[in-house]
């Protein structure tokens, strides 16, 4: 009876310790954040409610709203102005960009992009001689200035930018950096500016002396600006250290969000362009870098969902839109919850993933860029740190790498903004090699083509489907274009015997062979101590 209750001891305790050790790793398997991990199809916040097109709404090819300039516009820095930047951007090189050019230009006997037309919908883009296809395509925040055609005009310098990495073509041979694709045409529509805000008097605001006349670096912001412009006096660097050219004002994390409070743009406008884009088959890329970033609340909003009816109908018209996933702030909280399903931000257009390919970033380093947003709805990851492109000051030749955030403090450009313009510039490429593919096999081809993460299903919610690789977008032969379904990398299982959860005979067997093994060493070392006691020797020895 002793054994039999010392072996239910042993067998409860055990019980015990595998039962305490079974929810410890229990409990480490639940802390994996599963919003690093594919997002359902469908749930909560996620997932956009299904697209109302009776809020499609007619392009006005105006603002909606009077606005005034507040701020005054980049300009060149003083900071060494004969500085020219030679060193190619990391980001060309870690997409092998040169190559995917040459297998462009000799499937098509041609330019790198020619004829294919790509949409900027941004602060607009200024003129410049290393961006020589470049068209007008509309002006939403004000009337232009000195005659200029609409949308040709960037005081924000965020558009010229951007525009650059898409399709600059610099006739300097020393200069390293190129646009994607670089004779790609670039259609410029100025939808939005922090610099501007809404005019709410009845008089007309005097014009700014910054707003498109001679540049000049003694140019002073209106009275009562909050901008501020380049110091003059310090030493600038050599382009091998990657200093150059610095521009001002600066550009939070490179993001422009809409409907910022006193800024131009919203979400009405954003979905008049793309509409009147899809009417007029004026593109056939749209790119987007920017954002309107909101907590997520499980509803959506009238603007929203007249970007979510322009973007389906553009779609529809088989142009490629491609949007920005959205910079991390103080006001837009990264995407860090347990459940991916259960967003705490919420980014349009990128939330519309069934018509938008969104861009996350990554860093020089391969890693995924700090400030990129996450979320079930990014589609892909390029470069978006370390950014150089054209100077977007009126009047530049040249390149900028450098942008001032505050004060006399200058930091490297960098965003999402400036990851979705080499997607864009690849979709070009697509286009230009594959004129026959629709806007959802170019997207496709991007996607299949890209760099999967290890994730199940072959994406994430950081860099979606992967970091793009254009040499592969343009060579790849696909499944999915042939008639088969292209293949999706499965989920690794681990190949674990079958759980048995009903029956406790394996363990009741282990732990009465461990009870019999100790009852039988006991009764063996009884038996031996018995008979060291009997011994002659032992015997006499006591007596």
């Amino acid at each position: 009876m002793a054994v039999g209750r010392r072996f239910g001891a042993t067998r409860r305790t055990t019980t015990a310790l595998l039962t305490g050790t079974i929810g410890f790793l229990s409990s480490v398997a639940v802390a994996v954040p599963v919003w690093a991990q594919q997002a359902p199809a469908d749930g909560y916040f996620a997932t956009p409610p299904p697209v109302d097109m009776t809020k499609l709404l007619p392009d006005s090819g105006q603002p909606d709203k009077k606005y005034k300039q507040s701020k005054g516009c980049v300009q060149r820095s003083t900071l060494g102005q004969n500085i020219v930047l030679k060193n190619r951007p990391w980001g060309q090189d870690y997409l092998q960009i040169t190559k995917a050019q040459e297998i462009v230009k000799a499937a098509t006997n041609g330019g790198v992009g020619r004829g294919v037309k790509v949409a900027v919908v941004d602060t607009g883009v200024t003129k410049h001689p290393w961006l020589p296809n470049l068209e007008s395509g509309g002006e939403y925040v004000a009337t232009p200035t000195n005659g200029q055609p609409k949308g040709l005009e960037d005081c924000d310098g965020h558009g010229t930018e951007v525009a650059g990495i898409i399709a600059a073509k610099p006739d300097n041979p020393e200069v390293g950096f190129i646009g994607v694709a670089p004779d790609a045409t670039i259609v410029s529509y100025r939808q939005l500016s922090e610099n501007y805000e809404p005019d709410t008097s009845t008089s007309t605001p005097p014009a700014s002396n910054t707003a498109g006349g001679t540049p000049s670096s003694s140019t002073t912001p209106p009275t009562g600006s909050g901008s501020s412009l380049p110091p003059s006096g310090e030493g600038g660097g050599g382009s091998g250290s990657g200093d150059g050219d610095r521009t001002s004002p600066g550009q939070s994390n490179g993001g422009r969000q809409l409907e910022k409070a006193g800024t131009a743009g919203t979400l009405k406008t954003l979905a008049e362009i793309i509409r009147g884009i899809a009417d007029r088959k004026s593109a056939d890329v749209i790119n987007m870098s920017v954002d309107n970033c909101r907590t997520a609340t499980g509803s959506i909003t009238e603007g929203e969902q007249q970007v979510q009816a322009a973007v389906h109908y553009a779609a529809l018209a088989g142009i490629v839109v491609v949007a920005a996933a959205g910079n991390a702030t103080d006001t837009c909280p990264q995407n860090d919850q347990p459940d991916a399903r259960k967003p705490k931000t919420i980014v349009t257009p990128p939330w519309f993933a069934d018509d938008v390919l969104s861009v996350g970033a990554i860093d020089q380093y391969g890693s995924v860029a700090p400030f990129s947003v996450h979320g079930p709805w990014v589609g892909v990851a390029a470069p978006g740190t370390q950014i150089i492109s054209l100077d977007p000051a009126e009047g530049s030749r040249g390149l900028a790498n450098l942008t001032f955030e505050s004060g006399d403090k200058a930091s490297e450009i960098q965003g999402t903004s400036f990851a979705a313009p080499y997607v864009a510039g690849l979709a070009a490429l697509v286009k230009a090699k594959y004129p026959t593919l629709d806007a959802k096999g170019i997207i496709n081809r991007i996607k299949e083509t890209a760099q999967h993460p290890a994730a199940p299903g072959g994406r994430d919610n950081f860099v979606g489907y992967g970091v793009i690789d254009p040499v592969a977008a343009l060579t790849q032969s696909l499944p999915s274009e042939i008639g088969n379904q292209a293949p999706i990398p499965p989920p690794q299982l681990a190949q674990l015997p079958p759980a048995n959860d009903h029956s406790s005979t394996p363990m009741i067997v282990a732990l009465a062979g461990t009870g019999g093994g100790v009852v039988a060493l006991l009764i063996t070392l009884f038996v031996m101590r018995t008979i060291r006691r009997n011994r002659p020797e032992e015997a006499a020895s006591r007596r």
